[in-house]
């Protein structure tokens, strides 16, 4: 038996229950992972509030994981690899990463060697493997201009660490001005909604090269708007939600600017540039923002603080 925090209806925090179940038998094409810590993700969150349809209840949710290959029907996942998954489905189509142990598939497992401490290792899979594919949509070289909105999230900061080390003049924005000294950029902005706009141009009068834009649907007209003309928009965070109202393309994009996406599923199985990434991290080119960890049996306690946007940078549950 394992112990393991059950989804049990869509609700508040209070829906996270810590059960006994069964540890999972493994069968062909996957292979059991015992958990050594899973990064915590506003996806997560929304899917407990009830808002991805697929997804049925019970589950165990959570779409990353780290931890240690235990038994596997892949040769090249020997008991005792050191493995990092995210996405694929898990936490929605089948059981994720809040849990003692998962079974995953093989694909989606990233085997690893590296010496950082599980819940380093944890803040890093989805939150740095899109941070970089976002930035490698973005097309971003050294000497561009980058304003990163939505800075205070995981992703966010990660962001601003891969475009610092390419040479990229990153500023980035909160909310919360209580937040504005951990951000780690060249230039800070308290967005309130209403001067950001004005405050950029005073920076940078034709605008940012590029806008990675967490915030997205709330934010995406401003972003389209304060481009430089013929710049680049990544929406590829949905921390307002996930649809754009009155979205009209003709109107909303300026003749020339570009409107991208990233999709995180994508990062899904990439072990060579997961790899990368921590040689990064244990080198000191890259310091990854942990807000805070919770034991598994705190999982509630650790949605609270997620949704009640406390965070700043990646919180971790440590099984």
């Amino acid at each position: 038996m394992m112990r393991a925090a059950v989804c049990v209806r869509a609700g508040g925090p209070e829906v996270l229950e810590i059960r006994k179940v069964p540890i999972p038998a493994v069968r062909a094409g996957w292979s059991l992972i015992e958990v050594k810590a899973a990064g915590l993700n506003r996806s997560e969150l929304r899917t407990r509030q009830g808002h991805s349809p697929s997804v049925t209840f019970p589950r165990i949710l959570g779409i990353e994981c780290v931890g240690v290959v235990r038994e596997s029907t892949d040769s090249r996942l020997p008991a005792g690899t050191t493995v990092a998954a995210v996405m694929g489905e898990m936490g929605r189509a089948f059981d994720g990463g809040y849990a003692e142990y998962a079974v995953l598939p093989n694909e989606l497992l990233m085997p690893l060697t590296t010496t950082l401490p599980w819940e380093v290792l944890a803040a890093l899979p989805e939150s740095y493997l899109t941070a970089q594919g976002s930035l490698d949509a973005l097309g971003i070289a050294s000497g561009d201009r980058l304003l990163i909105r939505g800075g205070t999230s995981s992703v966010g900061m990660a962001a601003a660490a891969i475009a610092a080390a390419a040479g990229v003049e990153t500023a980035a924005t909160t909310r919360q001005e209580t937040k504005a000294a951990a951000l780690r950029t060249d230039h800070t902005f308290v967005d309130d909604g209403r001067s950001l706009a004005g405050a950029v141009r005073a920076l940078w009068p034709d605008g940012p090269d590029h806008i990675l834009d967490l915030v997205g649907a709330s934010t995406a007209h401003g972003s389209l708007a304060l481009v430089r003309r013929g710049g680049t928009v990544c929406i590829s965070g949905s921390l307002s939600g996930w649809l754009i109202p009155d979205f009209e393309p003709i109107a909303a994009i300026p003749s020339g600017t570009k409107l991208t996406s990233f999709h995180s599923k994508d990062t899904a199985g990439n072990a060579q540039a997961l790899q990368h990434i921590v040689e990064q991290v244990e080198a000191g080119t890259h310091r990854p923002t942990i807000d805070r960890t919770f034991p598994l049996t705190a999982i509630a306690a650790a949605h609270r603080h997620m949704e009640s946007d406390q965070a700043t940078g990646k919180v971790v549950i440590i099984p």
